[in-house]
């Protein structure tokens, strides 16, 4: 008869003969101020840093009250500090006129620092779809070289085992979001980077944009192009359209401005009108599918009233 494992981890050498006070004391030992010169940014670090009404409030709680959250470190090979998680921290500080950044060392390879550093600035308020896009692609990337190659009874080559799910399974339990939608944050990497401040700025919706980005650097070029001549960002029946030509490889330059020029639904001039304001002049047994065609009768009636009545009658001159 087999023993039945057990679900608890055996304490460490550190656990058994240390207080909680020395744990504690040790961990402080790691938290110490270093010098903004000595640390370097993340590299391809995906979340922006602007100098916006928030970042000039954290400047001035630092001024008054220091960094109250350390922020995260790593050595890195040459000896010098690399940035993990803290960057608007760095950033307040420097702004601040400070020379040292309060800090914690963590012992952390390069994949560990990538899925830290996402899911540290994943806690923050407001992401924008680009540094969703790239966060997602630097994990997913950093799990997959942590998994190693694919087992024997998994052929797949993009998503590796863990755990018994694949990669984006795991990205997506964690996030919240559904594996299709983080398919499509990591899409929007291939966009060139105009197409994509479009989608950060809300000016074109994420399943246009995830079409083109199937189109070559060159066609989404164009595509842009056209953006800016006719005032308008495609439809997804048009991108859709656009990728399929792409794919058959009959989409050109002249195409693309054809269709973009099309006339979209949400181009249309639209007139809203105040229904408790028109209504009290319909009809009330009038059905709401017919209210249009009324409104469109008494419009013409009053056009032709209006001609007959203000405009000046021919005289006997006139008429000879």
């Amino acid at each position: 008869m087999t023993s039945k494992k057990s679900d608890f981890s055996l304490p460490t050498f550190d656990d058994l003969f240390s207080t909680q006070q020395e744990r504690d004391d040790a961990k402080l030992d790691k938290i110490r101020d270093i010098p903004l010169s000595e640390i370097d940014d993340f590299p391809n670090h995906p979340f922006q840093v602007r100098d916006d009404e928030d970042m000039f409030q954290l400047v001035e709680s630092i001024k008054t009250h220091g960094v109250m959250t350390p922020a995260v470190l790593r050595v890195k090979d040459d000896g010098r500090y690399e940035l993990v998680a803290g960057h608007r921290r760095k950033r307040a500080c420097e702004l601040a006129g400070l020379d040292t950044l309060r800090s914690e060392v963590k012992d952390l390879s390069r994949d560990e620092a990538v899925v830290y550093m996402v899911e540290s600035n994943f806690q923050r308020s407001t992401i924008l779809p680009s540094e969703k896009a790239f966060a997602y692609k630097m994990r997913l990337e950093a799990m997959k070289r942590q998994a190693g190659r694919p087992s024997k009874d998994n052929s797949a080559t993009v998503l590796q085992d863990l755990k018994g799910k694949t990669s984006r399974e795991i990205i997506a339990s964690e996030s919240g979001e559904s594996h299709e939608q983080i398919r499509k944050y990591i899409r929007l990497t291939y966009l060139i980077p105009e197409l994509l401040q479009l989608v950060d700025e809300g000016k074109m919706k994420m399943r246009p944009a995830v079409e083109l980005s199937y189109l070559s650097q060159d066609y989404q070029t164009d595509v842009l192009e056209e953006i800016r001549i006719n005032d308008c960002t495609p439809s997804h029946a048009q991108t859709i359209r656009m990728r399929r030509l792409y794919e058959e490889h009959s989409l050109t330059p002249e195409v693309i401005a054809d269709i973009m020029c099309e006339e979209k639904p949400n181009q249309r001039e639209r007139m809203v009108f105040n229904g408790e304001r028109v209504g009290k002049y319909l009809p009330r047994d009038l059905p709401i599918n017919k209210r249009e065609d009324y409104i469109c009768e008494a419009l013409a009636f009053y056009r032709k009233y209006n001609r007959e009545h203000t405009q000046p009658k021919k005289s006997n001159r006139d008429a000879r």
